[in-house]
């Protein structure tokens, strides 16, 4: 059986691509579903930890699986987080409408994600790094001893890391000539 050939992207549209799944919130609520209905869990920072988690993983994936070799991979990475900067204001600002209250979203992954790189640092080198973060995640959601919260919170690391790595692996990168020849 010969394998499938793979589909060509060019970076901008790989980027984006990459933007819209750290967003997409399927798998985000499989997750909050398959926690067990009598626990003691506030569902609510669950979900919301979990969408950073997965927006921080997505950016993490593009650093960890992509070589440094790779000449789109700075590139990508730019794209990536230029969606999240412009979905980030958009949530800031509905949230500033519907709340009353002002947020910089952004500013809140950029904290979450030195959170994570920090503890991370700290780290033996023989941790595993998953368990790390699930540990983490449920520290943010003010349930550091809670199984169901670690589980959670490592399931969305792993989950969305293997997701992008699987991405990845489906397409091939390419330059947009049009933009490229204008530079």
């Amino acid at each position: 059986m010969g394998q499938a050939e793979k589909q060509s992207l060019h970076v901008e549209k790989f980027g984006e691509n990459l933007s819209l799944f750290a967003i997409n919130r399927d798998d985000l609520k499989e997750l909050i579903n398959s926690i067990p209905k009598n626990n003691n869990l506030n569902l609510t920072t669950i979900e919301y930890e979990l969408q950073i988690l997965k927006i921080i993983s997505v950016g993490w994936a593009i650093s960890f699986y992509m070589p440094e070799t790779d000449k789109n991979k700075k590139k990508i990475s730019q794209v990536y987080w230029s969606y999240i900067r412009d979905i980030s204001k958009n949530i800031s600002n509905l949230t500033g409408v519907t709340t009353g209250q002002e947020i910089d979203y952004f500013e809140v992954l950029k904290q979450r994600l030195d959170l994570y790189v920090n503890v991370l640092q700290k780290a033996e080198n023989s941790a595993n790094i998953s368990t790390i973060i699930g540990l983490n995640f449920a520290k943010l959601c003010n349930s550091p001893e809670d199984a169901m919260a670690i589980l959670t919170g490592t399931k969305m690391f792993t989950f969305t890391i293997g997701g992008i790595k699987e991405y990845l692996d489906a397409v091939n990168i390419i330059e947009n000539k049009e933009k490229h020849d204008e530079n």
